[in-house]
């Protein structure tokens, strides 16, 4: 591997590119510690250690929203866009009209508005972090310019994201999203790493425990690259063709479906709606020291949001047996939702048909969706198990090993593990053109 990196350096074309990546790279940590001015630090520390939500956007981040600077909410919010976006590809009869015939023109048009809701979300969701974090004495300026002062810088800083990662899509090599992700999730790996050999030091758990610890992870980022990687080829057959006085006979070839069709996405949804509402509980709580009173519907139930709150976090904590087993179960349905959108089962069939191209065995038209949707079903089946199992593999852990200070995030490996797949890949096409051999060896 060493050898075919040397190689892929060695062209000017792809090293220009790699150079560029890392050049991005040295902006974003540059970034990170560009912090907002007039931050009560301990204070802010202390609500990061109180809410789970805000950890979930951290490690994304990179460091960032710990040090609570101007890229603190990353690129959530252009990622959720791009969700998003995808999803009412699918809904709305004139996107799906621009995705599939639009061309070039057509993918401008949607990437541009997927910038216009990737404002409105980051909007949004830095109006909500600015009053949270000024109701609850983070700023040490609590008026209303200075939130709008807030708001302001968050947005632009995830902006500022968006288009780097769209510079290291255009010049460099890669999905500069993808990138900005993945970097975000290693540079938080130092720190893991630091605390689990400073905790060891202290006896603060079993070796023993570690070592297995470790042992899982090598064994779960290798299942990972075979989930990622694995496929169901269906094999499919071309129909004999004359032109002119010449008859082709059929080729053969297939049809790729990916074991894992939703990746990361499903996980993602999945932590965002258990993690929400208790976040949201939190910031309402804040009234002063004053808990706040409602009257929930017709009855007039009161309902109290702080001990609501702290109900959540003892009975609903993601260390509890009810959250986990959310968790899997959310995993597993977004998994399916997640795979029937990005995998058009009608559109394949038509196109087989079109191509006057036939599975053997299977006549063309509904018995050919049948007989796709039922491979689908199963293999959609399995990555949608193993995606639940991996999702609360973490918590699992921890309890059953008694290492709590080493994180092993089972979305952040999925994330590095898939975008560093991503971009072999296309290191190893771009070797191709000059008849290097590539990463991957068949």
């Amino acid at each position: 591997m060493l050898d075919n990196l040397r190689a892929a350096l060695l062209v000017p074309d792809i090293r220009k590119r790699v150079g560029f990546v890392l050049l991005a790279f040295a902006g974003f940590i540059f970034m990170i510690h560009v912090q907002l001015p007039g931050v009560d630090e301990q204070r802010w520390q202390q609500e990061l250690r109180g809410g789970s939500f805000y950890n979930f956007l951290g490690f994304l981040s990179g460091g960032a929203l710990q040090r609570l600077s101007v890229i603190a909410m990353g690129i959530t919010p252009y990622i959720n866009a791009s969700i998003i976006m995808q999803l009412m590809t699918v809904v709305l009869p004139h996107l799906e009209e621009l995705a599939k015939k639009g061309g070039e023109e057509g993918r401008k048009k949607i990437s541009q508005y997927t910038r216009w809701l990737t404002i409105v979300l980051a909007v949004v969701q830095s109006t909500t972090m600015s009053l949270n974090m000024s109701r609850s004495g983070v700023f040490y300026d609590p008026s209303w310019q200075f939130v709008v002062f807030a708001v302001i810088a968050f947005v632009s800083g995830t902006l500022f994201l968006m288009w780097l990662g769209e510079q290291i899509t255009d010049k460099g090599i890669g999905n500069g999203v993808s990138l900005i992700i993945f970097i975000g999730i290693v540079l938080r790996y130092p720190t893991y790493v630091s605390q689990t050999i400073t905790a060891g030091a202290k006896g603060s758990f079993p070796v023993f425990g570690l070592v297995l610890f470790l042992i899982i992870a090598l064994f779960t980022v290798v299942s990972i690259i075979f989930m990622y990687q694995g496929q169901r080829r269906v094999p499919v057959q071309q129909a004999r063709r004359v032109v002119g006085r010449k008859m082709f006979a059929g080729r053969s070839s297939y049809i790729p479906l990916r074991l894992n069709n939703a990746g990361v996405i499903s996980i993602i949804f999945a932590i965002s709606i258990l993690l929400l509402p208790q976040q949201a509980l939190s910031w309402f709580a804040h009234s002063g020291g004053t808990p706040t009173y409602w009257h929930l519907g017709p009855i007039g139930f009161p309902a109290n949001p702080t001990a609501t709150s702290l109900a959540l976090q003892t009975y609903f904590s993601p260390n509890s047996l009810l959250y986990n087993l959310a968790y899997f179960i959310l995993v597993v349905i977004f998994t399916f939702f997640y795979s029937s959108v990005v995998v058009n089962i009608g559109d394949i069939a038509d196109n087989l048909k079109k191509s006057g191209s036939f599975i053997p065995g299977i006549r063309p038209g509904g018995p050919t969706q049948d007989y796709i949707r039922r491979i689908l079903f199963r293999i959609t089946t399995v990555a949608a198990v193993y995606l639940g199992l991996l999702a609360i593999l973490p918590t699992t852990l921890q309890q059953g090993l008694g290492v709590t200070t080493f994180y092993l995030g089972s979305t952040s490996l999925l994330i590095v593990v898939g975008v560093a797949l991503d971009t072999m890949t296309q290191i190893e096409a771009r070797l191709a053109m000059r008849d290097y051999k590539g990463f991957i060896k068949r």
